[in-house]
């Protein structure tokens, strides 16, 4: 049997889950003393001693723990884990009918009610992402649940913990069918190559899948496009499908050329027409800049932070600089698609940044689009901080 214990909140905290906050922050307890094992289930209290939820104790950023429900007789079994899992799949109904996308995200963390647990969806194979050891411990009863609700064709994991924060490199094989990598799935109509066990990534990010979409049906046709940090090619890829004339996509890790390249070969694009670098993002506007190279849309999606030999970036203290980098090698009245997906500042901190840029380079700039998060990623309600994705379409003006 699962061991419980019981904490007491602060008044401020137990107010706030009692009105839907998701996450036990580490400051809320009146008095933490000893806390208890990842996987523990929690009677949370306020300070007068009456129920306010129950969660589970796990260590993830910024919080010890998530709550799971705030009905107080309400087990958390296997059929706990399966209602969430059916009412997720239900509220995408239209995604798995969907024929032209196979793969989005299916289960959003505590946007489906159960914070530290994600799962992805990519042509019937599912992806099962952990991210403690607390909602790891009841992995036995997620996989129960998700085999009786979805049927899978297979079923893979990520382990997204350690002692240090680093992902577990491991076979991330679990049951059902094992895959023949790489998948090929569809995102509106475009394809593109994953491999399920193949480390950390899976060789797409689900979240900017909108993204590329208005990028290829809206903005790429007649253009050239600079794709940076471009991991594996995908906004590239878009450009060209919506007729852009040429791409350069740039990243520092070795194995983004042959992914990028692989990337154009499933959907049928000549990659030798397109220039694929592998180098220093930075560098290379240092380099563009000498060789006088314009673009007429730049894709900036940095990660949050990022350590090279050279340097060290900082989305929070450097977007405006790379901004201003950017500006540099985009052409009179280009655009920039500027994201980030650094969940420590909000959407309006973020054009902040992007104010800050053009009014230092004196450049004026209109906001053509804002995205976030696409509705699979399900955030919770009132809490638009769970939102991290910012994505701002900017049209230079001069």
């Amino acid at each position: 049997m699962r061991q419980s214990a019981e904490l007491q909140l602060k008044p401020a905290s137990a107010k706030a889950i009692k009105n839907g906050y998701p996450l036990v922050l580490k400051d809320a307890l009146e008095k933490p003393g000893v806390l208890p094992k990842e996987g523990n289930l929690l009677r949370l209290t306020d300070s007068t001693g009456n129920y306010v939820a129950t969660g589970y104790y796990g260590l993830q950023n910024k919080g010890i723990g998530w709550v799971l429900t705030r009905s107080e007789k309400e087990e958390i079994d296997s059929r706990f884990f399966a209602g969430k899992i059916r009412k997720a799949i239900a509220e995408r109904h239209h995604l798995y009918a969907a024929e032209d996308t196979t793969a989005f995200r299916m289960f959003n963390g505590e946007g489906d009610g159960i914070g530290g647990l994600i799962i992805d969806f990519y042509a019937d194979f599912y992806v099962v992402n952990w991210y403690s050891e607390g909602i790891y411990s009841f992995r036995k009863e997620v996989y129960e649940a998700l085999k009786e609700v979805a049927a899978p064709r297979g079923i893979y994991e990520k382990l997204r913990f350690d002692t240090n924060g680093q992902y577990v490199e491991q076979d991330d094989y679990v049951s059902g069918e094992r895959g023949e990598f790489p998948l090929i799935v569809q995102e509106n109509g475009m394809s593109f190559a994953v491999d399920l066990n193949d480390g950390a990534m899976t060789g797409i990010f689900l979240d900017q899948r909108e993204v590329r979409k208005a990028l290829r049906d809206k903005y790429a046709d007649g253009k050239t496009v600079l794709n940076t940090f471009s991991y594996t090619g995908a906004f590239s890829i878009a450009a060209v499908l919506g007729g852009a004339t040429e791409t350069t996509s740039v990243d520092l890790a070795k194995r983004s050329r042959p992914k990028t390249i692989e990337q154009f070969a499933v959907n049928g694009i000549d990659f030798e027409a397109q220039d694929i670098k592998v180098m220093d993002v930075f560098d290379y506007f240092s380099y563009a800049a000498r060789h006088g190279l314009k673009f007429d849309v730049v894709v900036l999606d940095p990660p949050s932070f990022a350590r090279t030999k050279k340097k060290t970036f900082s989305t929070a203290k450097d977007y405006p600089k790379l901004l201003k980098d950017t500006l540099k090698i985009t052409s009179d009245r280009g655009m920039i698609i500027a994201s980030t997906n650094n969940a420590s500042f909000n959407m309006k901190k973020f054009k902040s940044f992007i104010d800050k840029a053009f009014t230092e380079t004196n450049t004026r700039y209109k906001i053509l689009e804002e995205h976030q998060l696409p509705e699979d990623f399900k955030v919770p309600h009132n809490y638009p901080e769970f939102n991290y994705l910012k994505v701002v379409f900017i049209k230079i003006m001069n």
